[in-house]
């Protein structure tokens, strides 16, 4: 961190007296910057230890910020260390606010914040894609379950590379099952791609802490274009996260196979998780297998 702190004040011209941990993702860290006199500097920076990342990110915030309702962080500019271990680092503004998983000060007040986040997501949703789907480092003219599936072999096939030892010969049946199947899982789907924010949890998106109004959404992933499912999948199926998909879809209905395919999609997620990062949640894991396991037969 000290190395970090050196670099953003030769960078800013300004001395950075001292750096605080707001949030660890597997792919990077988010920093808040302090001047020389202790007081918070109106930036953030994140930090990126996988080549490339931060450019992939400032192109998505820029995205949304230009086609969307809901605030993002304006990018200030990114930063390409020469220092060893090699990192990036992105420079954006600082946003006030709190988490929207705390909670709501009445029933009334959560209901309008949903609203609120719902209206704003449904205008990204309105975006079409024009036939492209994927990830920022990988879109192609193609439908969805067929670049998904790709995407499934990709992942198999590095994780029997890797053969992680704590990954189990169950954990790798209901794989394979799952793999087999999507034929059958995604039959008859023809929903179009749309622009998606791509990390929809409550801890992305920022409220007022005293009127519980929409702030922001943060943290962005990578994937881009993509059916609407896809962009709720992350959301907890208890708490506070199942109520606002529950709003989501009765105002904007998807596929039923959602059903299904909320768990593969999740199940998934967790082995390219652990590809990349070499993190692995086992609950999460367990509990999309559970989940799953009646669809597939």
């Amino acid at each position: 961190m000290e190395q970090l702190r050196s670099e953003l004040t030769l960078v800013l011209g300004e001395t950075v007296s001292r750096l605080e941990t707001l949030s660890e993702q597997p792919f990077s860290w988010l920093y808040a910057l302090y001047d020389r006199h202790g007081h918070a500097m109106p930036l953030v920076a994140k930090y990126f230890r996988h080549k490339g990342r931060a450019a992939l990110e400032a192109k998505k915030l820029t995205m949304l910020g230009h086609e969307g309702m809901i605030k993002v962080p304006v990018v200030y500019g990114l930063v390409l260390s020469q220092q060893k271990p090699s990192h990036e680092v992105l420079l954006m503004e600082r946003l006030g606010g709190v988490s929207a998983e705390a909670p709501a000060r009445s029933a009334a007040r959560r209901e309008q914040l949903w609203e609120e986040i719902v209206e704003g997501l449904l205008a990204w949703h309105r975006i079409d894609s024009h036939g492209l789907t994927g990830s920022l480092d990988s879109i192609q003219e193609n439908r969805w379950p067929a670049w998904f599936q790709q995407r499934v072999e990709v992942l198999w096939s590095t994780l029997g590379y890797l053969r992680p030892p704590f990954f189990t010969l169950e954990d790798r049946q209901i794989l394979y099952r799952c793999r087999q199947q999507l034929p059958h899982l995604f039959r008859h789907f023809s929903d179009p791609s749309v622009l998606i924010h791509a990390n929809l949890r409550l801890s992305a998106i920022l409220k007022d802490p005293h009127t519980d109004r929409l702030l922001a959404m943060t943290q962005p992933g990578i994937m881009l274009w993509a059916p609407r499912e896809y962009e709720l999948f992350r959301l907890s199926d208890s708490g506070a996260e199942a109520s606002l998909l529950q709003y989501y879809l009765q105002r904007a209905p998807v596929d039923e196979g959602f059903i299904w395919r909320r768990w593969v999609y999740q199940l998934w997620d967790c082995v390219e998780s652990l590809v990349h990062t070499g993190e692995f949640d086992r609950p999460r894991f367990d509990h999309a297998r559970e989940q799953l396991l009646p669809w597939l037969g």
